[in-house]
């Protein structure tokens, strides 16, 4: 008798195409950003002040979408959600392309941001239903990387559409906005809302899961969400300062060209490809809160090295450190919450990145006010390093971990 060779189960589907959400929706409707900004600064003629404003534009449309998408997500599902949410980030950076006016460029990258929140949040919650906690942390690890590959997409392929043609700026705004719009074609056929939408249960042994509630007793704390909501803060005020500047950097405070600050940023994303999975899946074995703690200190060694002029290899290794932890903080996060809020995932991960937005708001704002003032990034690097630290701490005083947290639906 013949036996018929297993199906691979519909979640990991779920991962790819949300591995290509998060490559539209992060890596190139927001890091692509730090590739863009040199030249469209120098066209438009903008201060650093103006550039951090730009970014934090976009996040201030990130946060607005936060507030709203889980509301959405509920009423019409998430497939039409993100879906959507792509198609606002593909058309916002295809007019930004053709503007000329800053203020529009600040809207309409405002837009972009409520596009990313919009499919981000909705998608990460969407794995997290799809699978168990003992591949959670797996499962979004794979999905956070679609951000690196975007990385190393825009660290090469930005610098020679600039050079192809006068404000080439623009066309690399459209090329991008086009593969955005292409995105969202594929999540539209691939996602799908639950695993019981097709009669399936989430991926994963459920051994060691019973559906007890997750903390003996009682709901999560709103102390525990707010420690959580605080950690992810710091994620986002402080990753976002490298990523939004740390090209502009290089090339202002280190005379690299634009060329080899591409080629530093390549690198950034080839490393993080590593970041989700290796850092998620480590986490389900050795528990999130030693892995948060092993991330940030990473990051904080990598905002030392960027703050002084260092000999070349310690700008080398300060985009390694970053790179290789890059997206790992958002897969543990969304597999911790997972594990502590059970059913109440999507809602009690929504409020964190409530917070988190927060974060990446403020963020490039106060860095490119530091770097106005003081005449560099030095002090913009310094400052996410204390936040680095400060979140290491927090990670260390999390609660216990949960053992009997029920997997979201």
């Amino acid at each position: 008798m013949t036996t018929q060779p297993a199906r691979l189960h519909y979640g990991w589907h779920i991962v790819w195409s949300g591995t290509l959400c998060v490559f539209a929706a992060l890596g190139l409707g927001r890091f692509a950003l730090g590739m863009l900004l040199p030249a469209m600064g120098k066209s438009l003629a903008l201060s650093y002040a103006q550039m951090g404003l730009i970014g934090t534009c976009n996040f201030a449309g990130y946060l607005v979408a936060v507030l709203l998408c889980g509301v959405l997500a509920e009423r019409f599902g998430q497939r039409r959600v993100i879906t959507s949410a792509l198609l606002l980030i593909g058309t916002s950076m295809l007019l930004i392309s053709r503007t000329t006016s800053y203020p529009l460029v600040l809207l309409l990258y405002t837009f972009t941001g409520m596009g990313s929140g919009a499919a981000n949040v909705p998608m990460m919650t969407l794995v997290a239903c799809w699978f168990r906690r003992s591949a959670r942390g797996k499962a979004t690890g794979y999905v956070v990387i679609g951000s690196g590959f975007a990385i190393l997409l825009a660290g090469k392929l930005v610098p020679y559409l600039n050079q192809s043609a006068p404000d080439g700026w623009r066309l690399s705004w459209q090329v991008l906005g086009g593969l955005v719009l292409a995105v969202a074609g594929v999540c539209a056929v691939m996602l799908r809302n639950s695993p019981a939408s097709m009669g399936l249960t989430p991926y994963g042994s459920g051994k060691g899961e019973p559906t007890a509630p997750t903390l003996p007793g009682r709901e999560l704390s709103k102390r525990t969400i707010l420690h959580l909501g605080a950690i992810y803060f710091l994620f986002g005020f402080t990753y976002v300062i490298f990523a939004t500047f740390i090209v502009t950097a290089l090339m202002q405070d280190h005379g690299a060209s634009e060329t080899a600050a591409g080629t530093f940023w390549a690198w950034v994303g080839g490393l993080s490809l590593l970041s989700g999975p290796v850092f998620g899946g480590l986490s389900d074995r050795i528990g999130r809160k030693t892995a948060l703690m092993m991330v940030f200190a990473m990051q904080t060694v990598a905002y030392l090295l960027a703050a002084f002029k260092l000999p070349l290899p310690f700008l080398w290794l300060s985009i390694g450190c970053y790179g290789l932890v890059a997206w790992s903080i958002p897969s543990i996060m969304a597999a911790l919450v997972g594990d502590y809020a059970g059913d109440r995932a999507g809602r009690v991960f929504g409020v964190i990145t409530f917070i988190f937005a927060w974060g990446q708001i403020s963020g490039p704002a106060l860095a490119g006010w530091l770097a106005e003032a003081s005449g560099s990034f030095g002090s913009s690097f310094l400052m996410a390093a204390a936040g680095t630290t400060t979140a290491i701490l927090l990670a260390a005083l999390l609660p216990q971990q949960m053992r009997n947290a029920t997997p979201p639906r």
